[in-house]
């Protein structure tokens, strides 16, 4: 097996230390060290990573900075953001940075390998399937490309994050059935239960239904109890 090649952002040294110390003596992982968000991006200019796993709050460029920076390149990489901030406001601040999952600090080497792990095998699932669907299907009025996450209606352009896209392209492949909510949030976020997840699916499920509001006939219905609905 090859090992995960990992970008680690942190600028507690101590901290960033023994978390790629203990992640390098499992041997599946090679750990390349960043103090803060511009450093970060030096390196990841100059390296192909597997994934980056970053702090939020850091000297020069922050976490959710270098995402930004990153996310001009590459809108495949998975990027796991991690800190100590962690209500509802903060995490929805992290999703619209296009950032693939959160983790709670402190957190021990051994569950940040877990983590990583599922959300390599999730993303790695998430963007075949889109790469696999790469053409632009009808959506009511509007034109759904999958490939370069907009939606075109008219002479006009939507551009959807990465995040906005995987779940409309969920709804959109199931279009008149009910997908479950604890679906959609195991698909994309690894856990069915979470109220900080939940409350972004409903943040992501209002941003779609506002870029689809010019077509009445299209809807984003929430049923109590069952999940959500795409009719169009």
């Amino acid at each position: 097996m090859n090992s995960i090649k990992l970008l680690l952002v942190e600028d507690d040294t101590d901290y960033r230390t023994i978390i790629k110390d203990c992640l390098e003596m499992t041997g599946e992982y090679t750990v390349f060290e960043a103090k803060n968000g511009l450093e970060g991006y030096e390196i990841y200019k100059s390296n192909p990573f597997d994934i980056i796993v970053t702090d939020v709050d850091m000297p020069k460029v922050s976490g959710l900075e270098m995402v930004d920076l990153i996310r001009k390149d590459d809108i495949f990489i998975p990027i796991l953001v991690a800190s100590g901030l962690t209500n509802p406001q903060n995490i929805d601040e992290g999703f619209k940075h296009d950032i693939d999952n959160y983790i709670k600090k402190p957190f021990t080497p051994e569950e940040l390998d877990g983590f990583i792990k599922a959300i390599l095998k999730r993303i790695m699932k998430n963007n075949q399937m889109l790469k696999e669907e790469n053409k632009k299907s009808p959506l009511g009025s509007f034109i759904f490309d999958i490939e370069n996450r907009r939606l075109i209606h008219k002479q006009k352009n939507i551009h959807l994050s990465k995040r906005e896209a995987q779940i409309l392209f969920m709804l959109y492949s199931n279009k008149g059935k009910i997908v479950q909510r604890s679906a959609i949030l195991k698909q994309f976020w690894g856990a069915e239960n979470d109220p900080f997840h939940s409350r972004s699916l409903d943040v992501f499920i209002t941003k779609l239904r506002n870029h689809l509001k010019e077509d009445k006939s299209i809807s984003i219905s929430t049923l109590r109890g069952e999940g959500l609905r795409l009719d169009c």
